[in-house]
């Protein structure tokens, strides 16, 4: 049984600061229009439905000039009124007026310093995607640690899960012509926020992938080492309260305690070992991952739940790792939305 404590030793508190994953962060509603960020593309305005909130896109810029990058920036009911930015790399042919859809990958992002723009400043997404004729989604996640905050059992803003999974969902559907062939990846706590999205939304997803990503998060030491990352930014209870107290919570966010409504779902995963090497020293970031998503590949194991795991020999939690397995995972997300290369 994996049961929390509320304490945690020094050692597995400097564990936790190098970690550094995540931190403390249908009918269509009626049409606006939406003059283009752009000078190019000034005079152009695009009408784009609302979410079923009320959330909706406020203005969007091409950020290349074959325009196949778009950011849009989303006014969100979930985040309390404020606007966030999501970017898409979009495929030959799209554009703003047409009845085709295309099959979508949502990226996610990792926490402390990481935001929508980190996977095409950090890794070769732009290059790959361009090769695919599928819309890759890369929203905003902050340090929200892709879940609706607890703050302390009144909810409420910042409700991040709200942002990504609904409105975002809602409004690349009805205006960016993503399809029902879907995927969603993520890195560090994207990638404990892709299993999560996938577990929690049984059935959207085609194909999951998480790279480096806490997917047990009631595993001895993973509480604790949770919260003393999310404490220098905020009281690490208001994201999902007492991990004690409030486990029930903690469970309804823990890929391990959801892992069979991954039945069907294409599961791929990745992680140091968790063994520490001699050439590790100073980064150690990953042997809490590594424990972690071995904890997740047991119960994999036990379910009877196909999946592709990575477990790697060393212990780095960064880009150029994220990026072998980007590469590495792909074509198998590509083969699952039924993808056409160029």
């Amino acid at each position: 049984m994996r049961t929390p404590s509320r304490s945690l030793p020094a050692a597995l508190a400097a564990l936790a600061l190098a970690l550094g994953l995540s931190a403390g962060s249908v009918s269509a509603a009626p049409a606006a229009a939406v003059p283009a960020a752009s000078a190019a593309s000034a005079k152009k305005k695009v009408s784009f439905k609302k979410a079923d909130n009320g959330s909706a896109i406020t203005a969007y810029k091409w950020v290349t000039k074959n325009k196949r990058q778009l950011d849009v920036s989303v006014r969100s009911k979930g985040l309390g009124g404020k606007t966030r930015k999501v970017r898409l790399l979009l495929p030959k042919g799209w554009k703003f007026k047409t009845k085709k859809t295309w099959p979508v990958v949502y990226l996610l992002h990792g926490g402390g310093d990481a935001d929508y723009k980190s996977w095409t400043r950090s890794s070769q997404i732009g290059q790959l995607a361009a090769k695919w004729n599928a819309i890759v989604v890369l929203p905003e996640g902050a340090n929200g640690s892709y879940t609706n905050w607890y703050n302390k059992g009144a909810g409420g803003p910042p409700e991040w899960e709200t942002f990504h999974m609904t409105e975002v969902f809602q409004l690349m559907n009805r205006n960016m012509h993503t399809g029902t062939r879907r995927a969603v990846i993520g890195n560090s706590s994207g990638g404990q926020g892709a299993m999560t999205y996938a577990a929690r939304y049984p059935g959207r997803f085609k194909f999951v992938a998480a790279y480096s990503g806490l997917l047990s998060i009631l595993s001895p030491g993973i509480p604790e080492a949770l919260n003393t990352i999310n404490s220098p930014r905020t009281d690490p209870d208001l994201i999902y309260g007492d991990p004690v107290d409030d486990r029930a919570n903690w469970e309804a966010h823990d890929p391990w305690s959801l892992a069979e409504s991954l039945r069907g779902t294409g599961i791929y995963f990745s992680t140091g070992s968790g063994m520490l090497l001699p050439s590790d020293a100073g980064l150690i970031s990953e042997y809490f991952v590594g424990m972690s998503t071995m904890d997740f590949k047991k119960r994999l194991d036990a379910l009877g739940i196909k999946y592709t795991a990575h477990i790697y020999s060393g212990g780095r939690h960064s880009w150029p790792f994220w990026k072998i397995e980007l590469k590495r995972s792909w074509p198998k997300a590509m083969k699952a939305i039924k993808a056409r290369k160029y």
